[in-house]
């Protein structure tokens, strides 16, 4: 079996709660402003380790983000298999459409990535939901105080 055309993986850490990023993940809005392009179905919730879908559109065959605990965060592991929609796409071609699905994608994590870790600085715990709207700093794993 050969490698697709398009393969693609990528990780981000992002300090937030697995479940919490999970539960946006699973929104489609998420999904359209990181890929544009494609038309993603649902083909496996995985709930807190993350979502498969069969992708359409620009290219065809699979995604899947796969949500790994680590730390006080999450890692955010992205894989992208898939072959061009268009059968005679030259190799060059297939190079552009690969490096602007990873950088809409890129974009995307880290709007997403900012939001979660809003108010927390640099090198600090996460804040975990203190309740309407508010953080409160925690240690990895621990409750909020």
């Amino acid at each position: 079996m050969s490698r697709p055309a398009v393969d693609v993986m990528d990780c981000t850490f992002v300090v937030a709660a697995p479940a919490e990023v999970a539960a946006r993940i699973a929104q489609a809005d998420v999904w359209r402003v990181c890929w544009p392009t494609l038309r993603l179905t649902v083909t496996e919730d995985r709930g807190v380790e993350g979502i498969r879908w069969r992708v359409d559109g620009e290219v065809r065959g699979s995604g899947e983000i796969w949500l790994q605990p680590w730390g006080d965060g999450v890692l955010v592991h992205w894989f992208l298999r898939a072959e061009p929609a268009r059968a005679a796409t030259s190799p060059r071609r297939t190079r552009r459409i690969r490096e602007r699905l990873v950088r809409t994608y890129k974009a995307g994590i880290h709007e997403l990535k900012d939001r979660m870790e809003l108010g927390r600085a640099v090198g600090a715990p996460r804040l975990a939901r203190a309740g309407r709207g508010r953080t409160a700093r925690t240690d990895a794993g621990s409750a909020a105080r």
